[in-house]
């Protein structure tokens, strides 16, 4: 993106609490119907790294509201606004916003088109916010003002209005992106059946991922997004997860991927394993399942991991402690399945007590049995059933001693740390909390299946959802360093109206794992 220079800058700089402000005339090459100089351009910076923060509302007295765009840009045009001095109510997710005396959030800017005020916000969250991923209008103010975007598609691309919760792989040499229900511009129902997109790896053709991803959609013939899995059985919704590669005939790849058809949210129609087809570009069903199983699948975000000379993909909703042999035969057959547990194979994880070995510590191995969930540490845990310190999947928070309960997210090795990092958000109940599903969470541990004993919050949502967190390591930076994960931002389960334009759509953060908030809790590197 273009960066103005110092030549531009012809008014004042001062500060107000934690805001800079730099007032300045701009001259940019037009590429709209109206003229850059229609605009007063407003842009909200990182304080940090100076970098645009996207999703930052600004809502005036008389409730004129407009949010940042990717580059953190609003072109502001409000004719009766034009030479006055505008009050604009501030709400930044994660950031730092200055109170007046009478502890009313926000700032004062006079409104002169062809001009542009700088904000800059000190930052809260340990994680830094990049972009809105997926929908339309990524880079619109950016656009109406005349400057340079990342982007091949800056206003956005595959007619897409809204996606929910994203799964991708790396796989025959690109990213195959997948996402949940997927919403249209001119229609309220969208497409109900998984929509998809191909992206070049970092470096092999494709942005550096601070910049975005240049989504190529696979279409129907109105080039809005197409079903990307066939079920034969038309009614009901279908959600994909679990997509991972694993090997087939001859060793060749295969990208393999739980279904689940719905009629709501908590009625499930039929489930099964489906097979990626190569020459059609669709997952295609390979094995159904029985509606009362709960485990013998992937599911979640997958990883792979070798124990005794065996590939495994293991996968969970939030721990991977669910394990397969990564074959197609194998991952196709439920008798293949085991889990990382701690009770019979054979016992009801409702009702079950832990088992322990000789020497008193519980008996956690792999079992032809369910998993153990952060549900049944809770139960054991208040039931004094196990100590605090054998809790592997309860987190505490390092700022107030509470377990937290996390409801999605990934697990993946990081060559930084030497660990195996988790980031997830949780399920908050607590009527305190700044959000019921928008909370995410650092963690880490020398194993897969924990013990995660501590984490750090890394980002707040305030009143918004922001669910199903998903880490990509083939982004990693800086050898893991710097990692990058996205989840959906919408105002569901809430009752706080909807962002325009960012509602039902993925956003994503980069996170250093070398910042002091990191370091100060889990340490220095394994052999530093």
């Amino acid at each position: 993106m273009s960066v103005p220079n110092a030549s531009w800058i012809v008014g004042c700089r001062f500060a107000v609490g934690s805001v800079f402000l730099i007032i300045c005339g701009a001259s940019v090459a037009p590429n709209s119907a109206s003229e850059p100089s229609d605009f007063f351009e407003i842009q909200v910076t990182d304080k940090e790294t100076g970098r645009g923060v996207p999703l930052v509302e600004l809502v005036t007295v008389d409730q004129v509201r407009r949010v940042t765009d990717n580059a953190g840009r609003i072109a502001y045009h409000e004719p009766g606004h034009v030479g006055e001095t505008i009050f604009f109510h501030v709400r930044a997710q994660g950031y730092l916003v200055p109170k007046d005396g009478f502890g009313i959030e926000g700032i004062r800017l006079k409104i002169e088109p062809g001009k542009k005020a700088k904000v800059a916000l000190a930052r809260i969250n340990v994680a830094e916010r990049l972009y809105r991923c997926t929908g339309q209008g990524l880079y619109r103010d950016s656009w109406l003002l005349g400057h340079e975007t990342s982007l091949a598609r800056p206003l956005g691309a595959g007619r897409v209005a809204g996606q929910d919760s994203v799964q991708v792989v790396e796989y025959r040499g690109k990213l195959h992106w997948f996402w949940g229900d997927t919403l249209r511009l001119s229609y309220p129902l969208g497409l109900f059946r998984a929509a998809g997109a191909l992206s070049e790896l970092p470096g092999q053709g494709g942005l550096p991922p601070s910049m975005g991803v240049n989504y190529e959609y696979f279409t129907g013939e109105d080039d809005f997004v197409r079903a990307m899995a066939e079920v034969a059985e038309p009614k009901g919704v279908v959600w994909l997860d679990g997509i991972t590669v694993v090997t087939g005939q001859g060793d060749k790849p295969r990208l393999v991927a739980h279904f689940s058809r719905r009629k709501s949210l908590a009625e499930e129609l039929e489930q099964g394993m489906t097979v990626y087809n190569d020459q059609r570009n669709i997952f295609e069903v390979h094995a159904s399942l029985p509606l009362s199983e709960e485990w013998r699948f992937v599911r979640g975000h997958p990883v792979r991991m070798t124990e005794e000379g065996v590939m495994y993909v293991a996968s969970g909703l939030v721990f991977p402690l669910t394990r397969v042999p990564a074959t197609l035969a194998d991952a196709m057959d439920p008798d293949q399945y085991e889990s990382f547990s701690c009770i019979a194979a054979d016992a009801d994880p409702a009702t079950a007590l832990p088992e322990r070995g000789e020497d008193g510590g519980l008996d956690w191995r792999w079992r032809r049995g369910p998993p153990v969930s952060q549900e049944e540490e809770r139960r054991w845990l208040d039931a004094k059933r196990i100590r605090p310190e054998e809790a592997r999947f309860l987190p505490e928070d390092v700022a107030t001693g509470r377990r937290v309960m996390l409801h999605s997210g990934t697990v993946h090795f990081n060559a930084y740390r030497r660990k195996w990092i988790l980031i997830a958000v949780e399920i908050n109940l607590d009527k305190e909390s700044p959000s019921l599903l928008g909370e995410v969470w650092y963690s880490e541990s020398t194993s897969p299946q924990g013990p995660f004993r501590k984490a750090v919050r890394i980002v707040t949502h305030d009143k918004q959802s922001f669910y199903n967190p998903c880490h990509h390591p083939f982004f990693d930076e800086k050898g893991g360093r710097v990692v990058y994960f996205e989840g959906t931002y919408c105002n569901t389960f809430t009752s706080s109206p909807p962002t325009p334009r960012y509602n039902y759509n993925q956003v994503m953060y980069r996170l250093d794992l070398g910042r002091d908030r990191i370091v100060g809790v889990f340490g220095k590197r394994s052999g530093e």
